[in-house]
């Protein structure tokens, strides 16, 4: 169940900027808690967290051509790494 959690690494310009400030950005379930999160990226990738930050991203009705349609709603969680530690295998993404 806790390795389920994590949908993706999110990478874009913005996150390979942050990091250097051992800050890494993942797309989470909606249902997914602080403590959840934390606990499923130190057992997959073998790190200490320091910190969680979750954003959400509600859904917005968009007009398409013969309805409208809402957007899908997104969550996103910012994981903070203790001083020392990295995840490698999102470094060269």
């Amino acid at each position: 169940m806790i390795k389920n959690i994590l949908i993706k690494p999110i990478v874009t310009e913005k996150s390979q900027k942050l990091i250097n400030e051992r800050k890494y950005i993942f797309l989470v379930y909606k249902n997914a808690n602080k403590e959840v999160i934390k606990k499923a990226i130190e057992d997959m990738f073998n790190v200490k967290v320091e910190d969680v930050n979750v954003v959400k991203k509600y859904s917005k009705k968009r007009r398409t051509r013969y309805q409208f349609a809402k957007t899908p709603e997104k969550k996103k969680a910012i994981v903070t790494l203790k001083e020392g530690y990295s995840i490698e295998t999102l470094k060269g993404v």
